[in-house]
């Protein structure tokens, strides 16, 4: 894996994903979760081939600004770009942006963790035992 991988999604928004389908507000636009949703899912499937069997990455930090609205019926398209990787290759930071076909509509930064499947999930588990 290298600093400078890149990533990129589109799809129509359709209307469970708008704010006023997803619970996040009232108006019939294309929800601010919807795309940090499609923004994490974009960078985790561009380092997926890049991680050893039995690793996945988890979401850990986000700064995003939806800046511009979009209707239902319009193409979005997510772009991803892994920008940093730290010195024990364990966080992985993200650039984010959306555009709709008008131009951008939100970017930001993103950090995710490379973890061991079977290892995280014992810790998650265990505080059901807590």
């Amino acid at each position: 894996m290298k600093v400078g991988l890149i990533g990129d999604h589109s799809f129509i928004v359709t209307k469970d994903m708008l704010a006023s389908a997803a619970g996040s507000g009232t108006v019939a636009v294309f929800a601010t979760p919807v795309m940090i949703a499609q923004m994490e899912g974009t960078a985790m499937r561009s380092v997926m081939p890049h991680l050893a069997e039995g690793q996945a990455t988890v979401g850990t930090y986000l700064d995003v600004h939806h800046t511009a609205a979009t209707p239902e019926g319009m193409k979005v398209s997510i772009h991803t770009e892994l920008t940093g990787i730290s010195d024990n290759g364990r966080f992985l930071t993200f650039k984010v942006e959306a555009r709709d076909e008008c131009g951008v509509i939100g970017s930001g930064t993103h950090e995710r963790a490379v973890i061991t499947i079977d290892r995280f999930m014992e810790k998650v588990n265990a505080k059901k035992t807590q």
